[in-house]
């Protein structure tokens, strides 16, 4: 499976963007996860059956799936400074629940897309 990740850019505090990913294929379970730089990997979002988040994003940003399209999008809002990140997607198959936010679940990952957020 190959994807292919874009939208990012700068933005200031407050404001928004959406990410887009491509996805060659149809996968059960995909994701969103960032990296800031000198930190590890953090999962962001993910959609399986249902959206998942993390605490420190929820009710800002929205994962939502395009079945038709394959594609995958990440909407920010209410940007902060410690958003800024490389932003990347990710997809899988046979992903429990319990293992949904772990960076070694996912099998495919596409290329970051660098997101920054100016105070």
């Amino acid at each position: 499976v190959q994807l292919q990740a874009s939208g990012g850019g700068l933005v200031q505090a407050g404001g928004s963007l959406r990410l887009s990913c491509a996805a060659s294929e149809r996968t059960t379970t995909v994701a969103w996860f960032r990296q800031a730089p000198g930190k590890e990997r953090e999962f962001i979002a993910a959609f399986k059956w249902r959206e998942y988040y993390a605490d420190s994003v929820k009710g800002r940003f929205t994962i939502s799936k395009d079945h038709v399209k394959d594609m995958v999008y990440l909407q920010m809002n209410s940007l902060k400074p410690e958003d800024t990140a490389a932003y990347y997607c990710a997809a899988g198959n046979s992903i429990i629940l319990s293992a949904i936010a772990e960076v070694t679940a996912y099998h495919f990952w596409g290329q970051g897309t660098l997101v920054t957020v100016s105070s």
